[in-house]
């Protein structure tokens, strides 16, 4: 127990460090928010929130950088820079789901969307100037010409003006204010109000919607027509592809040779399916570490489909049977239909699990940790993860406290390598930090997050407090940790 109490002392002087620095400062610009303050600072018109513990070593780094971006807008009366000490707040990072350290949630008016900007304070300048500037351009027919070919893809509102449905337009556009630019018009050439018009430089270049405008027509009309029939896949528009709601098609090519081989029907059936799938060319050569996400071994050409909204994947059965449009759009029908079943990534199931802390993989995660008798205390690591590394000590003396109260206890300390194993589709929440702990109690299916000190006091705390079983423990770490000092 003294290697935990060590680790106490080293998180206790990161937090001292941290918030002398970031939250001592006098000059700092950056609103310190409390359930006192939040609902008031949130409701104006912009502000950027960090969320942040003081031992989380990425939140000490972003620390400088959101100060002097605070400062370098500090004359900018319409930009708020705020952070929410999720240690001290637990209830207002619980509310808004935050699942890892920093976390950057933007709010208009009380209504956050997620930051995806860079973390330097000049990035974070120019995204928060953008995002605060109005998110539609009004336009004339003089100057909607420029506009339709100023960007990839531009969509036009032709509405009067004061009609209702700008409002509509309003809405949309700052929900993709990251991906396309919007404009408004009142009269256009080639239709009649009202209606859109989204440019695009591929494809058949424009594509028309007229009649009402209502924001699931716009979002239903900009998310089928925004992507190529078929796109080359990179850095610059995978996250755009992530965002979409509807799954993902990709074909893996090792060479030119491979992907032209298969263009013209490939590229058939991504017309036949346009709408409801997105298709997508991958070059293994440069991302061919991403087949083991999407359940394919690196041998090309090969094809899987990804559900993005429920990271199922769906891969095409790699043989010596040669890859064809055929077996393809086979493969997609199966897949929409529910023929096919997505396969999941696990480890092998440990022969033997007597450890402090339970192994979950992917095979047993229902049967470990949904079980209805049991309070599972959960977390989510990699192995390569410095912050898991120092955790492990702290969180292997937790679970041999809870394993030696009660043999049988029905209070379960586990852990889940969550870059070698599958997340069932039907856990509410992704991994994206490590490490993730979470708490599911005993009855339900509810998580909750643990945001707390990670020292075995403030897991026994947690513990006692929310777990359905009362399980006693003799912690003598308290008692320790006086000794040493």
């Amino acid at each position: 127990m003294r290697i935990s109490s060590a680790i106490a002392l080293v998180t206790l002087a990161a937090t001292a460090v941290f918030n002398g620095v970031a939250q001592g400062a006098e000059d700092s610009k950056v609103k310190v928010l409390t359930s006192e303050n939040f609902k008031d600072v949130i409701n104006q018109k912009f502000v950027l929130v960090d969320f942040y513990a003081p031992w989380c070593g990425h939140c000490q780094n972003l620390e400088p950088e959101y100060e002097a971006a605070a400062k370098m807008l500090k004359d900018d009366e319409t930009i708020q820079l705020a952070k929410v000490d999720c240690v001290a707040e637990k209830e207002i990072c619980k509310t808004y789901e935050v699942g890892s350290y920093p976390t950057l949630k933007i709010f208009r008016y009380g209504v956050p969307r997620d930051y995806k900007g860079t973390r330097k304070s000049g990035g974070i300048v120019s995204y928060l100037k953008k995002h605060a500037a109005p998110p539609v351009t009004i336009l004339t027919p003089e100057t909607l010409p420029a506009f339709a070919e100023s960007e990839r893809v531009v969509v036009v509102a032709v509405l009067p003006a004061n009609d209702p449905q700008r409002e509509e337009v309003d809405k949309i556009a700052r929900y993709y204010r990251d991906d396309f630019i919007f404009g408004v018009v009142e009269e256009h050439p080639d239709v009649k109000a009202p209606a859109v018009v989204l440019y695009k430089k591929f494809d058949e270049g424009k594509n028309i919607l007229e009649g009402e405008i209502t924001d699931a027509k716009l979002v239903s009309f900009v998310r089928a027509n925004c992507v190529p029939t078929i796109d080359e896949i990179g850095a610059n528009n995978y996250a755009h592809y992530m965002d979409a709601s509807i799954p993902l098609a990709y074909l893996f090519y090792g060479t030119t040779d491979q992907r032209d081989k298969l263009k013209e029907g490939f590229e058939a059936v991504a017309k036949e399916w346009k709408g409801k799938v997105n298709f997508v060319y991958l070059d293994a050569q440069k991302y061919g570490a991403h087949a083991a996400n999407v359940g394919l071994k690196e041998n090309w050409p090969a094809f899987a489909i990804q559900d993005v909204s429920t990271a199922e994947k769906f891969p095409l059965e790699q043989s010596d049977e040669p890859l064809t449009a055929e077996r393809i759009k086979q493969h997609i029908t199966d897949v929409v239909a529910g023929i096919q079943k997505a396969k999941v990534k696990s480890e092998a199931i440990p022969e033997s699990n007597d450890g402090n802390v339970k192994i979950v993989v992917a095979n047993t995660y229902d049967e470990i940790v949904h079980d209805k008798e049991k309070d599972v205390l959960i977390e989510y690591y990699a192995p390569w993860c410095g912050f898991c590394k120092h955790l492990e000590p702290i969180y292997d003396e937790v679970g041999a406290l809870y394993k030696g109260s009660n043999i049988g206890s029905n209070i379960v300390v586990a852990k889940f390598d969550a870059t070698a194993n599958d997340l069932p589709a039907s856990v509410p929440f992704v991994v994206d930090g490590y490490p993730t702990i979470k708490f599911k109690k005993a009855g339900t299916k509810d998580y909750i997050e643990y945001s707390g000190e990670r020292t075995t006091e403030a897991f026994i705390s947690f513990l006692e407090k929310n777990a359905v079983n009362k399980v006693e423990v003799k912690n003598d770490t308290k008692k320790e940790t006086r000794d040493e000092l």
